[in-house]
């Protein structure tokens, strides 16, 4: 507290002392109580799931699993839900996360959109039985790039493009029956890949969102902007400190899209509301 009071009087000529910078950290502390705490509307349309990893300290400074979770409501509208801290990423953790959503008031979702990680599909219909999920086609074009030889790379996830990317699914069933036959003797595990129907789920919704529920990048592109913010610093010297930054950034997100419609879902309000 000393330091931070020392460093405030240096950068703005104002000396604070440390009780009121102690004052100042308690008030943050509440409102990151209030944030994991808050209630939550009982039906979102989509939600999305991805971890990203940040330098913390605990006896020793190693980068730990953020995991966080953004919501679109009915109308639209986005905000980060929720999140936690931990080791690494794993099924169980995004099991208890969805659980305590749940325990806030979020009782339906139509659809899921997160990676392949292993067990998360069961650890999501445990939660939300009657939710649809989706696994990120970007993640699935990363995954094959890294199991063919670096000369079919580009044509190999050219032609997964034109999967996720198709008109309708029937389209997309098309070409991912050309890959098959193209491919499968030389990558038989990447055309057994392709067969996963969790790829296609987003073709069940109206074109208009498709773009924006195929893939993880609306989160993904959130977490860049954290870890942009977090090299800043070379650590969080605890997890409380890095939750009270992590909340800070999640109300800045929150009040920012708190009117403002996500593309393609303004028009569609009826048509989610009548899938549940």
């Amino acid at each position: 507290m000393s330091e931070i009071a020392d460093l405030i009087e240096k950068m703005y000529g104002h000396h604070y002392t440390p009780q009121t910078i102690s004052n100042m950290s308690k008030i943050i502390s509440e409102n990151v109580s209030a944030f994991k705490n808050r209630q939550l509307e009982s039906r979102y349309s989509v939600i999305f799931m991805d971890a990203t990893l940040i330098p913390l300290k605990r006896q020793t400074v190693s980068k730990e699993a953020v995991y966080i979770v953004i919501g679109i409501r009915l109308d639209g509208t986005k905000e980060v839900l929720g999140f936690t801290i931990a080791p690494t990423e794993s099924a169980f953790v995004w099991k208890e996360i969805l659980q305590d959503l749940k325990g806030r008031g979020l009782e339906e979702v139509l659809l899921v959109v997160t990676d392949g990680l292993k067990g998360i599909t069961d650890s999501i219909r445990s939660v939300y039985p009657n939710a649809q999920f989706q696994q990120c086609c970007v993640h699935v074009a990363r995954n094959i790039a890294h199991k063919v030889r670096v000369s079919d790379r580009k044509e190999i996830c050219g032609d997964f493009k034109h999967v996720y990317q198709a008109d309708s699914k029937e389209e997309a069933i098309k070409q991912i029956n050309k890959m098959t036959e193209k491919w499968k003797k030389q990558y038989p595990r990447v055309v057994k890949q392709l067969l996963n129907p969790a790829i296609l789920i987003f073709f069940k919704f109206p074109p208009s969102i498709r773009r924006t529920i195929y893939s993880t990048n609306l989160i993904e592109g959130f977490n860049k902007q954290l870890k942009k913010y977090t090299k800043r610093k070379e650590q969080f010297p605890n997890e409380e400190s890095l939750e009270r930054f992590l909340v800070s950034q999640f109300n800045d997100y929150n009040q920012t899209f708190l009117g403002r419609v996500h593309k393609g879902f303004g028009e569609i309000q009826d048509t989610l509301e009548s899938m549940f």
